[in-house]
């Protein structure tokens, strides 16, 4: 994917409306945006800021509506809408999650819901991912997600059905390590494990992010920085990968902008480290 390799070396930021302004002043060397597209689709009002953030960004999309795990049928108009949404912003990549969030056409649900791990779900993502990248022409890319139970189903691990799935699609993966360590928190899972078992080609994105903690468990919130135990699981992530687009999320609780660019700043201060190791590695 060519597009958005030349974001490999820079940190971006989820877009939130409340700093559109702060953002068009802004002049951060290397930033780049993510625009939640299920915000944008409709949204005529909008346009007038958005052909003015793509003419001095790069801007990627990330969907919450596609429903990829959903038995029903695909929704084309959705995807019409995401097709001229790229279209209109110059969107880099298209991502999307491995879940489900629609049963049917009257229930929707407002998360993003897990689905087990085993070889008829497996058989069914990849269908729709080839369906979808053959509609936008293009590869796009799926995020693992943070769950809060396992299914019985399930008749094999997270990173296994990742591997099937990228193998069978040829799609891309949006790797969420925050969503790693709370299912890790959560489930016993080991995100640690996970990331030296994914290969570096299939690693096209990075997702950082905060969580909400509770006494025994923790919740996907995006509602805090960082935690150290996350930032530790991107450098052992850059180490394996080599420096891969990098995306600070923030959605509840929002933050001032500069506070934002100081997480943002942060992880791209960790990718000129790997980059400078890199070029010296080269030298020699």
């Amino acid at each position: 994917m060519k597009a958005i390799e030349k974001l490999n070396n820079h940190a971006g930021v989820g877009l939130r409306t409340e700093h559109i302004q702060d953002v068009l002043l802004d002049d951060t060397d290397g930033l780049w945006l993510e625009i939640l597209a299920d915000n944008w689709v409709n949204s005529g009002l909008n346009d007038y800021y958005l052909k003015m953030i793509s003419e001095r960004y790069p801007i990627t999309l990330h969907g919450v509506g596609l429903s990829l795990g959903s038995p029903n049928p695909l929704d084309m108009e959705y995807l019409k809408s995401i097709k001229k949404l790229q279209h209109r912003c110059a969107g880099v990549v298209y991502s999307e999650h491995l879940c489900f969030a629609q049963l049917s056409n009257k229930h929707f649900a407002h998360d993003l819901l897990p689905v087990p791990y085993c070889d008829e779900v497996i058989t069914h993502f990849i269908q729709r991912i080839n369906q979808v990248q053959d509609f936008l022409g293009q590869q796009i890319l799926l995020e693992n997600v943070s769950t809060y139970l396992n299914y019985q189903a399930s008749t094999m691990g997270e990173t296994e059905f990742l591997k099937y799935i990228v193998e069978g699609s040829g799609c891309g993966l949006l790797l969420d390590i925050n969503n790693l360590y709370v299912n890790q928190i959560n489930l016993g899972s080991h995100a640690e494990q996970t990331i030296k078992q994914l290969k570096p080609e299939w690693i096209k994105e990075i997702h950082l992010a905060g969580f909400e903690k509770h006494t025994d468990f923790v919740i996907d919130a995006h509602n805090n920085p960082v935690c150290n135990e996350v930032w530790e699981l991107y450098q052992m992530a850059l180490m394996h990968y080599g420096a891969k687009p990098t995306l600070i999320e923030w959605d509840n609780d929002l933050p001032s902008w500069q506070r934002l660019l100081v997480e943002r700043n942060k992880a791209q201060n960790l990718l000129d480290q790997v980059n400078n190791q890199t070029k010296k590695a080269v030298a020699c």
